[in-house]
């Protein structure tokens, strides 16, 4: 009879947010696909759990090892895969796994827990009833805006994760592509050094500017309010009304995306074709 593949969703900093349900599968499947052995052997040291085969499922090799790990189950094994912290398969290691083992009509069981996009949006202070999950974006050139172009007009709120290391250069881009929404920054969520900024992404661009960021971010923007999308015709008349008055043409763009609910790349081609008439 086959086992069982457990997604066990692990504490995002502080040890004591562990479920009872959490620590009771570890403690009792024999197999464990961890995205860092080292790092999950410091979780299982810390409550006494012992005896436990570890192999190794990171992120980049997930596809090749993911088929000897699903053999290992369907030979009878229960196995738990644990992330280096919060919900597995959530911008983490586990959905390659998870859709191989379903393919194999396997039994696939969630142990939820902590996951850092929850917990930031909820102490976000921005609106909750809808969110939109971007995960990690694209780290620059065209990928990276067709993505921001393309919830642009989303009333729901925006949440991604960040490097600390490019914090900085992505809130710029979200307000050039956004306009100057309401965002949040949260930091080290759960941990000593727990941060939550919140303002205008205005002042957010200022607070971090030149600042060296430290720590697990998620990026928190409220989606699009106001008017209805503009018209075609309406956007080329502010468009033709600020080319006039000596506008330059990308922060002219970025702002009449932000009223018009049009992504900005179009809104900036539409421009560069009234420019060169």
């Amino acid at each position: 009879m086959a086992g069982t593949l457990y997604l066990v969703a692990t504490p995002i900093g502080n040890l004591g947010d562990v479920t009872a349900r959490a620590l009771e599968t570890l403690r009792t499947v024999g197999l464990l696909a961890c995205e860092d052995t080292r790092h999950s052997r410091i979780l299982l040291d810390h409550f006494g759990i012992t005896g436990k085969d570890l192999v190794s499922l990171p992120a980049f090799a997930e596809g090749q090892r993911a088929g000897r790990i699903l053999d290992r189950i369907e030979a009878g094994e229960d196995c738990a895969l644990v992330t280096d912290a919060g919900s597995p398969g959530i911008s983490d290691p586990g959905e390659k796994l998870v859709a191989e083992a379903l393919e194999r009509g396997l039994k696939v069981e969630p142990v939820p827990g902590p996951t850092a996009l929850v917990a930031a949006l909820s102490a976000s202070g921005l609106p909750t009833g809808r969110f939109h999950f971007l995960g990690f974006l694209p780290r620059k050139g065209p990928e990276r805006r067709a993505m921001l172009d393309e919830v642009a007009p989303l009333s729901a709120t925006c949440v991604l994760y960040e490097s600390p290391r490019r914090l900085a250069e992505t809130l710029v881009d979200l307000q050039e592509a956004w306009g100057d929404r309401r965002a949040c920054v949260a930091r080290e969520l759960t941990k000593l050094h727990e941060e939550f900024v919140r303002g205008p992404l205005s002042a957010l661009v200022a607070r971090y500017a030149g600042e060296e960021t430290r720590g697990e971010v998620v990026v928190l923007v409220e989606g699009r309010t106001g008017e209805q999308r503009w018209s075609e015709d309406e956007l080329l008349r502010a468009l033709e009304s600020g080319l006039a008055r000596g506008e330059k043409l990308k922060p002219l763009s970025t702002e009449l995306a932000r009223r018009a609910g049009w992504p900005g790349q179009e809104v900036y081609r539409l421009g560069l074709g009234l420019k060169q008439r």
